[in-house]
């Protein structure tokens, strides 16, 4: 049996530590970490959910859409769409194959919009 309040509150303290992180790194435009910042701020509030519904501690993934799926909650379609985009800079941040063209990808203006739009996202799954 879990200590089931003191694993959510493990996932979302880590997860908005790592949202902060997130909000560091682009104001040093470090834009490629941020954009996977974003990813993990998300994977451990969807974690924190999990917990929270399914009393058991969440799986050893860090595929988003695998996750919100088990989380439970109902997401639309552009926040399902969004989960699948940040779900990619896990894997782009990660394989040097990828990173050079994501670090391409991964300008101010890009990353500003998917920072905003996980901060939206981060709040909604915070409710």
């Amino acid at each position: 049996m879990i200590d089931k309040e003191k694993v959510i509150d493990y996932w979302k303290k880590h997860a908005v530590y790592d949202m902060e992180t997130a909000e560091s790194l682009f104001a040093s435009r470090r834009y490629p970490y941020c954009l996977f910042m974003c990813h993990l701020a998300v994977e451990k509030l969807l974690k924190s959910i999990i917990v929270e519904t399914t009393s058991e501690h969440a799986p050893y993934t860090h595929n988003l859409v695998e996750l919100a799926t088990r989380s439970g909650a109902s997401f639309d379609e552009e926040q399902k769409s969004l989960i699948a985009e940040l779900n990619e800079f896990n894997i782009e941040a990660r394989y040097p194959d990828w990173k050079r063209d994501f670090y391409a990808r991964a300008t101010e203006d890009f990353t500003a919009r998917y920072l905003t739009k996980t901060k939206d996202l981060f709040l909604w799954l915070g409710r």
